[in-house]
């Protein structure tokens, strides 16, 4: 299992639906498989996150975020790590909004 305890991520791609931009930093913590994560940056004033991380570091989670609109948002999110050749993890996501419109989308973070 990977651990992402004190690792922070950014987004290096984002569907146009997202909300995360370049600016926004999460950081992880983990204790044993639950993943947390604080965040904000961007159009994102706060947003908390709580997962379940599967033995090959894919992680299910839930999110939710207040925008600069001042809206509460959330929606459910998988990531699949990839690990670089310099020991860094690039996450795959496939999201989708449970509030709004519901739509879906994609990201790619990468931690920094």
């Amino acid at each position: 299992m990977i651990n992402y305890n004190n690792k922070k991520f950014k987004p290096v791609s984002s569907s146009e639906n997202s909300e995360t931009t370049s600016d926004t930093i999460f950081l992880y913590k983990q204790n044993g498989n639950i993943l947390t994560s604080t965040y904000k940056g961007g159009t994102i004033i706060e947003g908390h996150l709580i997962g379940l991380v599967n033995n090959d570091g894919t992680i299910n989670m839930r999110y939710h975020q207040i925008n600069s609109k001042g809206e509460l948002m959330t929606g459910i999110c998988s990531s699949k790590p990839e690990i670089n050749d310099d020991g860094k993890i690039t996450l795959h996501e496939d999201w989708q909004w449970t509030s709004g419109d519901k739509s879906k989308g994609t990201s790619v973070l990468k931690e920094i």
